[in-house]
């Protein structure tokens, strides 16, 4: 786990898209320095990597890095590289535990990379590049992409191809400091940046054949623009930085995305949202216009996430809350959580990139949907008796550091999820008519659905797009009626149709906007649409049990994880009247519900 230090803004280089142009004659002291890595230590971080500016300029560094590793830590750093360009200072950091270097390399001549950088620095870069090939374990060349090199990526792939043990990674330009000043000039269009990547990383691919050769990597480009390089993204997090320290914080904060959004128009329902950095925000509010080259990606995705310990804190029965004597800051709202036990207080964290921060953050403070998994199973299957909610404890509720604070959770005594379903088996058993059942799935309703039907008060059809599926459940249920079919294909006769169910199969149709409709026109006046499904949710788990988990043979099945206000947004504009909501929410399981009168 990394912990990012900018220990001053300063600079031996003034390239075109400085994000610290307006900054650059502050420094931090060597003092908080060196506190800062102490805190690095302290919140059970591996690694510290200095940052800037250029870190390699500051005469602190040697006394830094030596008090990185004496504290048994790795050294990293992000820089323009020109001082490893010497063999003598190579050397020095190596023997001070360096492991990790993410290095500015602009363009494959003189030409380019020296207009960029403004400074004769094309032979030192590639000197340092060379140094360090090979030394140590990650090397990464950072290629930022802008208006005067777009045309010359070939170039650079070209350079460093005869160098297999590095990334060399291109980035789109973010408009802060002289990306921000010198837009106009400096920021390229988000398509063309995307194509001249993809046609780099092409040609460097096809170039290496079977052959050793650098990896590729890529950043600030949406996913959807990189059709097939998805899984070359590189960013913060996937080279498992946690949190970053500006010059005059007190502590660290939590990498985040802040300066990226992902408009919702285009990108609400993509099944890439979580690991997509989607637009600068800066970006968009000069091109709103190019919001319409993004196209939401179908496909599946997850609806839980695992959330596994990391380190503890002591604090014995009575004591104070030691994080809110220690700081607060450090600890990602969304990411993370302090799970009460007798004598401590636990961190769990999750890394996942199936969910973007918001929507994690949504999970976590909004709906409060986090559960402690005491079962041994992959998957949960039986939610009353696998899972235990979890309720943030009262004196976080009232502490002031609250809005700051990650906070601190303990399971509920009861069970939560049997109550919330009571009021959808009890609508079942009042059920008369024509009944379709959208999306069968394991059957977990039919027992209650079938004395209805044999009694001859209704009469009961399954829409089940999974053939296989269909017939085990006609085998166990002869009395029902199971049309292999995904609902936005089905033949439904008009007004032939009582009541129409999607009992957590909404969030599994592909394209609820073209099955609904359908599915409404189906309903005779005064039928009934009801609308069962869940929202993600957050698994606390041991790190063995999470990890067979998630090298587990389980399937991903649902396009989306809506909850009642996204699904019932699906429904406006059609003949329908609201009768009855349910929303998720901190006391409830993590089950929505809709009930609809056909008008």
């Amino acid at each position: 786990m990394k912990a990012l230090i900018k220990v001053g803004y300063a600079c031996n280089e003034h390239c075109t898209f400085c994000h610290t142009l307006d900054v650059r004659h502050i420094d931090d002291t060597s003092e908080s320095v060196h506190a800062k890595i102490r805190r690095a230590r302290q919140l059970g971080h591996s690694m510290v990597v200095f940052s800037g500016g250029e870190p390699t300029i500051r005469p602190e560094l040697p006394g830094w890095a030596t008090h990185v590793a004496s504290l048994g830590l790795d050294l990293g750093f992000v820089t323009n590289g020109r001082r490893f360009a010497y063999p003598e200072f190579v050397e020095a950091m190596l023997a001070r535990r360096l492991r990790y270097v993410y290095l500015s390399f602009h363009g494959g001549s003189p030409r380019v990379h020296n207009s960029l950088v403004r400074a004769d620095a094309f032979a030192e870069t590639l000197q340092a590049i060379r140094n360090l090939h090979g030394r140590v374990p990650v090397l990464t060349v950072n290629c930022v992409v802008t208006s005067t090199n777009i045309h010359k990526l070939r170039e650079l792939v070209d350079l460093l191809l005869p160098l297999p043990q590095l990334t060399l990674k291109f980035s789109m330009t973010a408009p802060k400091g002289g990306g921000d000043r010198l837009f106009e000039h400096v920021v390229p269009r988000v398509t063309d940046c995307a194509a001249a990547v993809a046609d780099a990383i092409r040609h460097g691919t096809e170039r290496r054949g079977d052959a050793p050769g650098p990896r590729f990597g890529h950043d600030g480009i949406p996913l959807c623009l990189l059709p097939g390089m998805e899984d070359l993204y590189d960013d913060l997090r996937t080279n498992d930085f946690r949190v970053m320290s500006e010059v005059g914080e007190p502590d660290f904060f939590p990498v985040d995305d802040v300066i990226k959004v992902q408009p919702e128009g285009r990108c609400g329902g993509c099944a890439l949202r979580g690991p997509c950095p989607g637009l600068f925000r800066g970006y968009v509010e000069r091109f709103p216009g190019d919001e319409a080259a993004l196209e939401a990606r179908t496909g599946h995705r997850g609806n839980s996430y695992n959330l596994t310990p990391t380190r503890d804190i002591p604090r014995p029965p009575g004591a104070p809350c030691p994080v809110k004597t220690d700081g607060t800051t450090s600890y990602d709202r969304g990411r993370t959580l302090f799970l009460r036990l007798r004598d401590r207080m636990r961190l769990f964290e999750t890394r996942t990139r199936d969910f973007a921060d918001v929507e994690l953050q949504a999970t976590k403070e909004q709906h409060g949907q986090l559960y402690v998994d005491v079962s041994s199973k992959l998957a949960p299957d039986d939610f009353p008796r696998d899972l235990r909610k979890l309720r943030i404890l009262d004196e976080c509720v009232r502490c002031e550091e609250r809005p700051r604070c990650t906070g601190c959770w303990a399971p509920l005594p009861h069970d939560v999820f049997t109550p919330d379903d009571a009021r959808v088996h009890e609508l079942l058993r009042s059920l008369d008519g024509d009944v379709l059942d959208v999306g069968a799935g394991e059957g977990s309703y039919l027992a209650t659905l079938a004395p209805r039907v044999q009694q001859g008060a209704a009469r009961y059809t399954a829409l089940e797009p999974d053939e296989a599926r269909a017939r085990l459940l006609q085998q166990r249920h002869p009395w029902a009626r199971f049309v292999v079919a995904p609902a936005e294909e089905a033949s439904l006769s008009p007004a032939s149709l009582d009541h129409v169910l999607l009992l957590r199969s909404y969030n599994h149709l592909a394209a609820p906007r073209l099955a609904l409709p359908r599915l409404v026109d189906a309903l005779r006046p005064g039928g009934t649409l009801l609308l069962v499904d869940n929202v993600a949710f957050g698994l606390v788990r041991g790190r063995e049990h999470a990890g067979r988990a998630e090298r587990g043979p389980g399937q991903l099945e649902h396009h989306r994880n809506d909850g009642a206000e996204e699904a019932h947004r699906a429904t406006l504009g059609l003949p329908l009247r609201l009768v009855e909501r349910r929303d998720v929410g901190p006391t409830t399981s993590n089950q929505w519900l809709l009930r609809y009168e056909r008008a």
